[in-house]
């Protein structure tokens, strides 16, 4: 059996979509384990841009098979409308090509409502969130009052349905919100039922039947590992587990499948956030802008799902050192380290200081995080433009040696460095 990883190993927005779609290539299934549309991956093929929130990355390769596992809360508005952009761009998506499973559970306008109507009630304690309805999809999950893809197609789903929707209704007269119309969104689901319902399979028997037959299943990670709900910057993380253990339980896999898995935590070679959270790193004034870009291009440091400017810093290594023993990561791979050109000075944070100790790793996990004060080691830059570089002996000694120093800070190697957005923008690096 041969399981592939792919985990973010920041706070997300590391580029692990422009990597799947890379690894998608030797791979015969791609498949979503967490999250949902909150989750936004960018790949860049030619000329065109592709902008993913549910459908794993890897689909617009035309020979593999799409998988939504349990572990997602999906909008069937956004599934479907980000179905037919793919239609329209000559990427086939058919029942063929993709299987969602009947246990994935279901995002509704009543979510997003309540979503809404939450982080305006906490007013200047807000969370970030995107106000898509994950949190509260995941809480109806969690209180066994949800609603599962599968029901879409038992003759019942239309008064559970107005059952969830009445209640919300309540909910949100708590809150000082409007409410919701009933009816029209009663019509706008049972539309649903016939375009979704071909897409519906058992994804857990397909995946551990495809593993067993030896075929390659890439499991592709939303959000990143410090936004993960038990182990990431609490309360200012995504509502699913990021990390590579939640790839057994939101594929339906056991014990045996992750034996021998390859886990990819994507880095990006600086630090970035997008919303509310400690960020030991982060930069401000015109070093911040020059990270950040201007917006003008895909590549600038701007969310796929929001559009929101992301907070921007140098990269921190003991947060990655958390993310490699939280993952059990296997190798690294760093996205934009073009980006870095031109500075004379690259920073690194290898330890912390709290309380007057210099310490290595993070107080109590991610507690205390708001407290420290980076330390910081520096390496020269260089001013070569990386982004027509294809070989590591092309590369400049001083983005050579920055790229060994995370090797040995993470205590795993970088095994490939992107140095720009396009599918063969990647350099090797060798072994040490």
């Amino acid at each position: 059996m041969t399981l592939h990883i792919i985990i973010g190993a920041q706070w997300g927005d590391e580029g692990k979509g422009r990597m799947v779609d890379w690894l998608a290539s030797q791979s015969d299934y791609v498949a979503r384990f967490n999250g949902g549309d909150n989750a936004g991956h960018t790949v860049t093929v030619g000329k065109a841009i592709f902008k993913l929130h549910l459908l794993p990355s890897g689909i617009i390769h035309p020979h593999t098979i799409g998988l939504l596992g349990n572990g997602m809360v999906i909008n069937p508005a956004s599934l479907l409308t980000e179905m037919e952009s793919l239609r329209t761009a000559g990427i086939s998506v058919t029942p063929d090509r993709l299987h969602i499973s009947p246990s994935a559970h279901l995002i509704t306008p009543a979510h997003q409502a309540i979503d809404r109507a939450l982080e305006s009630a906490r007013g200047r304690a807000s969370i970030g969130t995107t106000g898509r309805g994950i949190g509260p999809a995941y809480t109806d999950k969690a209180a066994r009052t949800g609603l599962r893809m599968g029901q879409m197609l038992q003759p019942d789903f239309q008064d559970r349905l107005q059952a969830h929707l009445e209640n919300a209704n309540r909910l949100l007269v708590l809150y000082g919100a409007a409410t919701l119309e009933v009816a029209p969104i009663l019509k706008t689901f049972a539309s649903y039922k016939d375009s979704i319902a071909p897409y519906i399979a058992d994804v857990a028997v397909e995946v551990h039947q495809a593993l067993a037959d030896g075929k390659t299943v890439l499991a592709e990670g939303a959000q990143g590992t410090l936004l993960d709900i038990d182990q990431g910057t609490y309360p200012f993380v995504t509502s699913s587990n990021t990390t590579a253990p939640g790839v057994l339980t939101g594929l339906g896999l056991g014990l045996q499948a992750a034996r021998e898995a390859r886990v990819i935590g994507v880095v990006k070679a600086f630090q970035t956030r997008v919303g509310g959270g400690p960020f030991p790193t982060e930069l401000s004034g015109d070093l911040a802008a020059r990270l950040r870009g201007s917006g003008s291009n895909p590549w600038d440091e701007y969310g796929t799902t929001t559009g929101r400017p992301r907070r921007v810093g140098w990269l921190d290594a003991v947060l990655l050192r958390y993310a490699v023993r939280l993952n059990g990561l296997t190798e690294l791979v760093m996205t934009k380290l073009d980006i870095l050109s031109g500075l004379e000075t690259i920073s690194i944070c290898t330890a912390y200081q709290a309380g007057g100790i210099t310490i290595d790793g993070l107080p109590f996990g991610e507690y205390g995080l708001g407290d420290v004060q980076p330390v910081y080691t520096h390496f020269p830059g260089w001013q070569a433009d990386l982004q027509p570089v294809r070989r590591w002996q092309d590369l400049p000694l001083q983005a050579q040696e920055y790229l060994r120093q995370v090797s040995r800070l993470a205590g795993v190697p970088v095994r490939y460095a992107s140095v720009g957005p396009e599918r063969e923008q990647i350099v090797e690096v060798p072994e040490s």
